[in-house]
């Protein structure tokens, strides 16, 4: 299937334009191991020209009217829907999502966030009169985007829409391992009649691409997902200019069911949520917290839940869990799969090695563990991969500790009576909390503490990354 001619094309400027190198990368389906596509491999020629042409196109966008931002956004919301299945079908053969899931969230999840910031962006004030003081908010400038493969529409849109609606001109580099539908989007955005210089891609890899964009002076802003590895070396190399950076970073989310939890209902919901997307989610709710009394009975409720999953073909109506998404991944959750069996934590089900029947394909089996303590690795280490561990406590005060127990501080999930459990949710220190099922509210900022990122994306708070706040002293005089 051919995804699209352009992928050995950038698109700067408003064009499909060819690369400055001769360096291309295979485009490998996780599902059966074999290449899609080739795509072109920038160098830093290729950023200069895209950070060029969004300077100068920054001083005619950033002052075009919020009406002609809304227009242009509600425009891109319509191409996005009417390309859906062409998105859906790219980001379920390069990274793996079941086709199901492809449909009904990966594509959509790129729609949602252009329709959302065309409602903020119709009733923001981006200006306040305090005292004979003008407050006013303006576009922070030309902005270098860095994008993951696990939601990659959605990352990309979150980014690019605010970004968009605030009067910024930018410069996207998606994850080589899952550029397919990134390239598709900017032909969405070209056919929306996003003015040339506005928006830009150039794919590359981040040693390259990556650090020549976080490091150039000519980008004013970083907004990075990905691992926190590479968001200390995307901060690094912004240092030096310093250049604001937003990151949005790795998680060990906890999932805490409190004693008076329907354990049946609350445990079968999250544990089979938990393996959606293969487990590559990073604000997915890998820690659950049970009492320990409950313990045995709480490994059942999983056991049950993570068995009832179909591991299979992306393709197949039937299947619910695609692969992950490369050889590298596939050996990082082998490797601590063992980890967690060498450190004495019961496997409940699942373990290392494909599932029955799957001899190709980068597919893991789901995973439990019970009695866990929080000091192994597979409690404290990020494995994205359809891997749960669950650990025992004492009272709530335990399991808050517990919850706060770890470097990263993206999101967390409470269940249980509900002022109870939204009175738990205070005390945890992450940047979302989800109460009682609660799924994602596109309204609402999504970010983290700690060593899981800074800043804030989806809502009102995604479009506030994106503007300096200038202070018109006398204004009033």
């Amino acid at each position: 299937m051919d995804f699209s001619e352009n992928t050995g094309k950038f698109y700067i400027d408003g064009a499909w334009v060819d690369p400055s190198t001769e360096t291309t990368a295979e485009v490998i389906n996780p599902a059966t191991e074999q290449p899609i596509a080739s795509i072109a491999m920038g160098g830093a020629a290729d950023v200069d020209a895209a950070v060029n042409a969004a300077a100068a196109a920054f001083d005619n966008w950033s002052q075009t009217s919020v009406e002609e931002r809304v227009d242009l956004l509600n425009k891109i919301t319509e191409g996005i829907g009417a390309r859906g299945d062409d998105l859906a079908a790219a980001i379920s053969a390069e990274m793996g999502a079941p086709t199901g899931l492809a449909k009904a969230a990966q594509a959509p999840s790129g729609l949602m966030h252009f329709a959302t910031t065309a409602g903020i962006l119709a009733d923001y004030q981006f200006e306040e009169q305090v005292g004979s003081s003008l407050i006013v908010k303006e576009p922070v400038g030309v902005v270098g985007m860095i994008t993951p493969w696990n939601w990659p529409l959605n990352q990309i849109a979150c980014k690019v829409a605010p970004a968009l609606a605030a009067g910024c001109t930018m410069v996207l580099k998606p994850s080589e391992v899952a550029p397919l539908n990134a390239i598709l989007f900017a032909e969405i955005l070209h056919d929306a009649g996003v003015p040339a210089g506005v928006f830009n891609l150039v794919n590359g890899d981040g040693p390259t691409v990556g650090a020549a964009l976080s490091s150039h002076p000519g980008v004013d802003m970083m907004s990075f997902t990905g691992s926190t590895r590479a968001g200390v070396e995307v901060a690094k190399n912004a240092a030096p200019t310093v250049k604001r950076v937003a990151q949005e970073l790795g998680g060990k989310s906890a999932n805490i069911i409190l004693d008076d939890a329907d354990l049946a209902e609350a445990i079968g919901r999250d544990a089979f949520g938990m393996c959606m997307n293969s487990g590559q989610s990073c604000n997915a709710g890998t820690r659950m917290l049970v009492p320990n009394a409950k313990m045995d009975e709480a490994a059942a409720v999983a056991k049950a839940a993570m068995e009832a999953t179909t591991v299979g073909d992306p393709t197949s109506d039937a299947t619910t869990l695609g692969p992950v998404v490369s050889e590298v991944q596939w050996n990082k959750i082998q490797e601590l799969i063992q980890a967690g069996i060498d450190e004495g934590a019961t496997l409940v089900t699942g373990g290392v090695g494909r599932p029955d029947g799957l001899a190709a394909g980068y597919y893991v089996k789901p995973t439990l563990f019970a009695n866990v303590t929080n000091d192994m690795r597979i409690a404290q280490e990020e494995i994205f991969g359809p891997v749960l561990v669950m650990i025992g406590y004492e009272d709530d005060d335990d399991a808050v500790r517990i919850a706060n127990d770890s470097v990263y501080g993206l999101a967390g999930y409470v269940s249980g009576g509900q002022e109870r459990a939204v009175d738990v949710a205070r005390r945890i220190r992450t940047g979302n909390m989800h109460v009682n099922g609660a799924g994602p509210d596109f309204n609402a900022p999504f970010g983290g503490y700690k060593q899981s990122g800074n800043g804030r994306e989806w809502g009102s708070h995604g479009l506030d990354e994106f503007l300096e706040t200038k202070a018109i002293l006398g204004a009033n005089v």
